[in-house]
């Protein structure tokens, strides 16, 4: 399982940068200052989280690893619903689109939850 959250990670992160590029150097110039702030909020959360997966991957096999499995879930599903729909309403400008960013975000505190609680107890 280790291997899966370090290969998911590793590709989140490899994605985070390339999108800070893309955003930095392709967009720039198409896409209005806001767009451009928001494509980047969503790069910088997407590796923040492809590190917590890095981390996940280090913790699978010590502890609760139902809550280790769950974390990693949570953090990629987060990625997925936070990042991907600041990507498409920063170059789609579709306002809708705002309203699925909060469930990633309560995906990754959900995430971070799960950590807490495994170190909490301990095991």
């Amino acid at each position: 399982m280790d291997r899966l959250w370090i290969g998911m990670g590793s590709t989140f992160a490899l994605l985070s940068v390339a999108a800070g590029a893309f955003g930095a150097h392709a967009l720039r110039g198409h896409l209005s200052a806001d767009a451009l702030s928001i494509f980047e909020t969503a790069a910088r959360y997407q590796m923040y989280h492809a590190l917590a997966l890095l981390l996940v991957g280090a913790l699978a096999g010590k502890g609760d690893v139902g809550l280790t499995a769950a974390a990693g879930w949570l953090f990629a599903g987060g990625v997925l619903l936070f990042s991907g729909s600041l990507y498409l309403l920063a170059v789609t400008d579709v306002k809708w689109l705002g309203a699925i960013t909060p469930l990633g975000g309560l995906c990754f505190l959900a995430g971070w939850a799960a950590l807490l609680i495994d170190a909490v107890r301990g095991t």
